[in-house]
């Protein structure tokens, strides 16, 4: 006859049939076995919690974390204010910055003139907003030019190597090793010009090659990677590679650079007319307001305030901008 079959021994870590593991609240072995198999199926802070959701690209990435930087928020909302501004200062300021009285020289605030008013007479609240329309536009056009021109000659450069990447760093080396305040006073000395073009086009001339290095070194770095030499292995050409593969991927260091940039690129301007080789009047810069403020700042310090307020806050967001931009594009930052 054949032998009965012999219960087996119950398990607690081998459920049967209709069984499930629950932990004792001893503090055991088996509530430690439960407690990481319900850890390892709870999905990663900024991963896909299932198959059905999709992961997020590295810019949409960036995005998600920058909408919740307060940081970048504030900073964003400010350039957008001088932006407006610069554009339509008629929005707070009605009236005209060149209109002066001599009969108010030096004067303080009053009703509707609320910084006072400068060694000409003119209003400083007026000459202030207005100023901002100079400096954005320098620093805004010149971190464009520089950026492309950078991007380009770096791009190609990194990309291609060969006799075009040495003569560019040796070039790169050469630009670098020029003062920027001592150009400026030889360049622009020279410039009768008023308007923000000279200015514009100094800033680039010295402004490239940083750019062009930054690039380089990302270029390099992309066009090492796997789905880089899988498309040239499919037959992929130099452009197609270079534009639709290695340029994507190597752009985010460049924008970083650039928006910290102009920040710089901003207190530069402010800092060429202050010695008279930048913007020159009629035009109204925050620079040329600080200027001639600067001998009366005992007399009349409202006349440095404000305009050096503006230019410090100005700057101050466009380096808190390129700050978080550089931590939400760097994943080793977070």
């Amino acid at each position: 006859m054949p032998e009965p079959e012999r219960p087996q021994a119950y398990d607690p870590l081998q459920p049967g049939d209709g069984e499930a593991i629950a932990p004792t609240g001893q503090g055991g072995p088996m509530d430690l076995a439960i407690e990481e198999a319900e850890s390892l199926e709870k999905p990663l802070p900024g991963q896909p919690a299932g198959p059905g959701e999709r992961a997020r690209s590295l810019w949409s990435d960036a995005w998600h974390q920058l909408r919740r930087n307060p940081v970048f928020v504030l900073s964003a909302l400010l350039i957008l204010f001088l932006v407006l501004i610069s554009l339509w200062p008629q929005l707070i300021a009605s009236g005209d910055p060149l209109q002066c009285d001599l009969s108010k020289s030096q004067a303080g605030s009053e009703p509707g003139h609320p910084f006072g008013y400068d060694t000409q007479g003119c209003d400083v609240y007026t000459r202030t907003v207005h100023g901002a329309r100079a400096s954005i536009t320098v620093g805004i056009c010149a971190t464009l030019g520089a950026a492309l021109l950078g991007s380009l000659l770096g791009g190609l450069a990194g990309f291609f190597g060969g006799w075009g990447d040495a003569t560019l760093s040796r070039a790169a080396d050469i630009f670098f090793g020029i003062p920027v305040v001592l150009g400026g006073l030889v360049f622009l000395s020279v410039v009768t010009s008023t308007t923000v073009w000279p200015v514009v086009g100094f800033i680039v001339l010295l402004g490239w090659p940083q750019v062009a290095r930054i690039a380089r070194g990302s270029v390099i770095t992309a066009k090492q990677n796997d789905y880089v030499q899988a498309a040239r292995a499919l037959g992929a050409g130099h452009a197609r590679t270079l534009l639709r593969h290695v340029a994507p991927n190597a752009v985010a260091p460049v924008i970083v650079v650039a928006t910290i940039a102009l920040g710089t690129y901003i207190a530069l301007e402010a800092t060429l007319s202050f010695l008279g080789v930048g913007l020159r009047p009629p035009t109204v810069s925050w620079g040329i307001d600080i200027s001639n403020a600067a001998p009366q700042i005992r007399n009349a310090p409202h006349m440095l305030l404000w305009p050096a307020g503006a230019l410090s806050v100005t700057v101050l967001a466009f380096i808190m901008l390129g700050d978080a931009v550089r931590d939400a594009l760097d994943p080793k930052l977070r």
